[in-house]
């Protein structure tokens, strides 16, 4: 059995996770998702719980790849509306091509968030993430870049969540744009700030 079996096996299961939940997560579904003979994904992952510990590794590697692949700006160049733009295309992407893989994501934060151990990558993952974003935001000149973070996640979590589950025609960009230059222009007026620069 080589590591391409492997990875068929992992791609359907992100995919029946992403479409039919945690519950139709099978080895024997796994197997006929993934075109498989039968016991071909209990032999990579003997138990149901190693099989979701492999989905959520797969899952990272597959978002770095593509986090990797997608340095839109270089830092020192972003602007806030290359920022913005950035962010509209990510939201189009996770909700459009990559739907299914975006559920998938959530159904394993739902039902293993609260695990010390399987919980744990997907808490790296996320923090990676949001080290990125603040990144960006620090280059866009951003007045406090990781409070503005955690509010800029959390806009972006309910905008998917939205959009996938409520209105698929949602257009985030009005809602983003907001958000952003709310946050600019509440950082640069905030009580005290004047004083520290001058």
């Amino acid at each position: 059995m080589t590591a391409t079996t492997r990875d068929r096996a992992l791609d359907a299961a992100i995919e029946l996770l992403g479409t039919e939940g945690v519950r139709a997560l099978t080895h024997a579904r796994v197997d006929a998702a993934a075109g498989l003979p039968a016991g071909s994904t209990s032999n990579w992952f003997r138990t149901r719980r190693a099989l979701l510990a492999g989905c959520v590794d797969h899952l990272a590697e597959q978002e770095r790849a593509d986090f990797d692949a997608s340095a839109v700006t270089a830092p020192a160049t972003l602007t806030p509306d290359e920022f913005i733009d950035g962010l509209c295309r990510v939201f189009d992407v996770e909700t459009g091509p990559l739907a299914a893989r975006t559920r998938a994501r959530y159904s394993l934060w739902l039902e293993l968030g609260s695990d010390p151990e399987l919980g744990a990558p997907l808490r790296r993952q996320r923090l990676e993430f949001e080290r990125w974003t603040e990144s960006l935001l620090g280059a866009i000149g951003m007045p406090n870049p990781a409070t503005a973070t955690k509010t800029v996640m959390a806009l972006g979590d309910g905008l998917v969540l939205h959009r996938l589950a409520v209105d698929p025609g949602l257009d985030p960009r009005p809602l983003i744009e907001r958000a952003i230059r709310s946050l600019m222009i509440d950082a640069e007026s905030a009580p005290g700030r004047a004083s520290t620069e001058s």
